[in-house]
């Protein structure tokens, strides 16, 4: 029986763009909180639709997991390292589609426009404007954003780990 040794080559272009477009999108949001002025407005005009094209391949990516098959992990890894990997991909995904979600609905309870690129494309709301709402969600958001980054810390420690110190193919399984 052959064993699966490499994620599809869908599966891996969609981690690796997705991969660079998260850490973008970290990025952005750490400096569109600490700018104010045109740099804000320039900021948030690339936040908008990296945000919304985040939220259209995690779901994309989400269909593609379930569909395809992906590698096992190593036999040796003790049930609890296995269950944490397991766990951490489970929240990745959650805060990959959660994130933009509440980005959009913090916009939309602020009485926001949504414009994705200038005004030709507007996003409808998806919650009734009150402020109250605006400021939950946007502590929600800002939370949930530093889960994230902690959260891809997390698992690029563990890639690492996989690829240089156990050299066990999980690493080599998505490059």
């Amino acid at each position: 029986m052959n064993r699966l040794v490499s994620f599809s080559l869908l599966s891996r272009v969609l981690h690796w763009l997705m991969a660079v477009m998260i850490l973008d999108m970290l990025f952005i949001g750490v400096f569109m909180a600490a700018s104010v002025g045109p740099d804000y407005h320039r900021l948030v005009t690339l936040h908008r639709p990296l945000g919304i094209a985040i939220l259209v391949l995690a779901i994309l990516r989400l269909a593609n997991r379930f569909r395809s098959s992906v590698p096992p992990l190593p036999d040796d890894l003790p049930p609890l390292v296995r269950r944490a990997a397991t766990a951490s991909h489970i929240l990745l995904y959650g805060l990959m589609i959660a994130l933009p979600l509440v980005g959009w609905g913090m916009l939309s309870a602020g009485g926001f426009p949504i414009p994705l690129w200038g005004q030709s494309i507007l996003l409808p709301p998806i919650l009734p404007h009150n402020p109250v709402l605006w400021s939950w969600l946007r502590s929600a958001h800002t939370i949930l954003a530093f889960a994230l980054f902690g959260l891809v810390l997390v698992h690029v420690g563990a890639a690492l780990f996989h690829g240089i110190i156990r050299r066990d193919g999980v690493l080599r399984s998505m490059t």
